[in-house]
């Protein structure tokens, strides 16, 4: 039996780096997935591509409505919901003397509002399931200190608190929460959010002396999603390479 057999999950940021890689994998082992993006095209395109299997939304992260929308459509169309992947996120790496609040406000819109309203949100769904299991990606980022990334650390900080805060509330309804931690991974949002000196400063960092891959978060993602972790709750899970080691 596949690993996510009749299994329902929405993932956000679904239409390109870790979120696709992660669609597919799930499908790969059976789930069934709401693929959620602001990339209308790119999402609808993949959603096809994938069948019967997958279906696209237009998600803003930050709305509730669009949450509210998301979590309706997985019902309607899959019956129910079992998964959530917070997945979608925004990059931006500077100093504290360089940041601003416009950059402040859409980092914390992106990676940390949509992580409490995905949970709120998804939350009554997924206990509607009978259990469920909420993965939410952070960053190695959101480990430790560092320079030049303010902001996105900040943020990053916050879903470990808001991951661990939830596990607390929901653990009562079946409903484990996790995070994942990756470092440096081949992705467009790294591509364009950083210089090439700065990708091989990190690359050299880690233990591995490499970028990792969507498919290797993907990988850690399913294991969370899965029933292999069914006694896995308020935990962290680092795909870095070992460049906090």
């Amino acid at each position: 039996m596949k690993r996510l057999e009749n299994k329902v999950a929405l993932i956000t940021g679904a239409a390109n780096g870790m979120g696709e890689a992660t669609a597919r994998l799930f499908i790969d082992e059976g789930g069934k997935v709401v693929l959620g993006d602001i990339e209308d095209e790119r999402g609808r395109a993949l959603a096809e591509q994938l069948g019967e299997a997958a279906t696209f939304i237009h998600l803003d992260v930050a709305t509730a409505s669009d949450w509210a929308a998301a979590v309706a459509t997985a019902e309607t169309i899959y019956g129910k919901l079992d998964i959530l992947v917070n997945n979608a996120g925004a990059y931006v790496a500077t100093r504290l003397q360089d940041s601003s609040e416009a950059e402040f406000d859409l980092l914390v819109a992106v990676n940390q509002r949509s992580v409490f309203l995905g949970m709120k949100i998804a939350a009554p769904a997924l206990a509607r399931a009978g259990s469920g299991s909420i993965v939410n990606i952070s960053s190695s980022g959101g480990l430790r200190g560092g320079p030049g990334m303010i902001n996105y650390r900040a943020v990053k900080w916050a879903v470990r608190g808001l991951t661990r805060s939830a596990a607390h509330d929901l653990g009562a309804d079946g409903i484990r929460v996790n995070s994942i931690h990756p470092g440096p991974i081949q992705t467009r949002m790294i591509a364009a959010g950083n210089s090439a000196e700065l990708n091989e400063m990190m690359v050299q960092r880690t233990l591995l002396k490499r970028l990792g891959e969507p498919i290797e978060v993907a990988r850690a993602t399913l294991f969370l999603a899965s029933d292999e972790a069914s006694y896995i709750t308020g935990a962290e899970v680092v795909v870095d390479g070992g460049l906090s080691a």
